[in-house]
This record gives C-alpha cells, structure tokens and sequence, in this order.
C-alpha cells in the first residue's frame, strides 16, 4: 500500500490494518523460526508496511499536537 493511499484512510482504519500487518508479522517470524517460511519476501514487504503504518500515524498525532499548541 502507497502513502498517499494510507494517507486517504481514517485513523481507526490505520490502527486497524497496523494491528493486522504486526500479528502477520508475528506469524511470519515464527513460520521464519520453525523452517516453514517459503517466501521471504512476504516478511520483507509486511515489515515496510508496518513501518509505513506507524509513519502516517505518528505524523498525524505530531500535526494534531501542534495544531493543539497554536
């Protein structure tokens, strides 16, 4: 999923797709343990987007501190 794509959703629907990109995370990593991980990518790609994620969030609650400052 692009920026500008994350960017268009509300913020509950962020958190939403943040909570289920980490326990997608979580399942990889211990597919990753256990030897039954096939395609690395996966854990690559699901690891930016939960970056991604985190990124628009934490520039949304940064605007909406300074806008509550001015």
């Amino acid at each position: 999923m692009k920026p500008e794509e994350i960017r268009a959703l509300s913020t509950e629907d962020i958190q939403a797709r943040l909570d289920d990109a980490k326990e997608e995370l979580m399942k990889l990593r211990f597919q990753l343990a256990m030897g039954g991980l096939n395609d690395y990518t996966r854990l690559r790609y699901t690891r930016k987007s939960v970056a991604r994620l985190m990124t628009i969030l934490n520039e949304r609650q940064f605007t909406a501190q300074e806008e509550g400052e001015a």
